[in-house]
């Protein structure tokens, strides 16, 4: 008798509170050019097909260029963004709890991480394919 397959077991996420996702929706509703799709099941914001933005649970995150990610990275509580433990998403991270009390500092951050994916050359979205019968 073969040995039963072992669960891989993933902890369920949580959805973001609706205030949240409220704010990050007037937000981004002021940012030129933004896109909002969903991503991991939570709304997040793209220009020219790149993510800048997007809530994970109870955080934002931020796609931000270097120098402002190194400048960011200096406040308090501010920290990589990393949607599973140990896989850290490169060029992202994630906005303090105490910055979402700010919302134009906020919105100053979320317009910087619009800048810099707007400096990124477009990506050329392809259709999403038809899935075969019977799969």
């Amino acid at each position: 008798m073969a040995a039963p397959k072992k669960r891989r077991t993933t902890s369920k996420w949580k959805p973001s509170p609706p205030e949240m996702v409220q704010q990050f929706s007037e937000i981004i509703h002021h940012v030129p050019g933004a896109q909002v799709k969903k991503m991991f099941g939570y709304p997040a914001a793209f220009v020219n097909g790149h993510m800048f933005a997007g809530l994970f649970e109870e955080r934002v995150f931020l796609r931000l260029g270097e120098h402002d990610r190194a400048s960011f990275s200096l406040q308090e509580g501010a920290r990589p963004f990393e949607p599973i433990p140990g896989r850290v998403m490169r060029e992202y991270v994630t906005v303090p709890e105490w910055l979402m009390a700010s919302a134009d500092e906020l919105r100053a951050w979320v317009t910087k991480a619009s800048a810099y994916a707007s400096t990124l050359p477009p990506k050329l979205l392809r259709p999403k394919r038809a899935k075969k019968p019977g799969f």
